[in-house]
């Protein structure tokens, strides 16, 4: 009897994992799908309001409805300490961002969600082409995106929980096109000229 409780316990555990897996999963996929890029309209080159690194990525979308007031919102995705625990966590922070402000917007005061428990790392990364090369060179995978002009071509977000096997690897095609936002979008050097 002890044994079967163990096991129902054990696979309990396991479907409530997956589950949460998936949830977080589907969440993740859409809204990197849905992001929309907005600009900073008075700094210079009119940046997009998007990067990443190997350990976070920042960008816009629309709040789902569900969550609180619409609109779009500027979200940073990373594992952090979860409230009030000692483990790491699949947190996503959201704020409002100021379009009109004279840097990007940093997260200081941003709310914060919780995706996933109980995680020990995320790795993010990132599959386009450098701003101004031919049309002929191949994308490629890389461990940052810092251009400020372009979005990359896919998203490829690895999750590892502290027990366990890790997910399968989320990969997501950004919607948008990255001239969206600007009045006049430089073909030649990929730049936008106007917001």
């Amino acid at each position: 009897l002890r044994l079967a409780g163990r096991s129902t316990d054990a696979g309990d555990a396991k479907a409530e994992a997956t589950s949460g897996m998936r949830l977080a999963g589907d969440f993740l996929r859409t809204q990197l799908g849905a992001q929309h890029p907005q600009r900073m309209r008075k700094v210079a080159e009119f940046p997009l309001l998007f990067g990443g690194g190997r350990d976070d990525v920042r960008f816009t979308a629309p709040l789902p409805g569900r969550v609180g007031l619409g609109g779009m919102w500027y979200y940073r995705l990373a594992v952090a300490p979860a409230p009030g625990k000692r483990e790491t966590a699949l947190v996503l922070e959201r704020m409002i961002p100021d379009l009109d402000a004279l840097a990007v917007p940093a997260f200081e005061d941003a709310e914060r969600s919780v995706l996933a428990d109980d995680i020990k790392e995320v790795e993010f990364s990132y599959f386009g082409r450098d701003r101004g090369a031919a049309y002929d060179v191949a994308p490629t995978w890389r461990s940052r995106w810092d251009d400020t002009q372009l979005l990359p071509q896919l998203i490829r977000i690895e999750v590892t929980p502290r027990l366990g096997e890790p997910w399968p690897p989320i990969v997501v095609a950004p919607r948008e096109a990255p001239e969206a936002g600007c009045r006049g979008w430089d073909t030649v050097r990929q730049t936008c000229v106007g917001a």
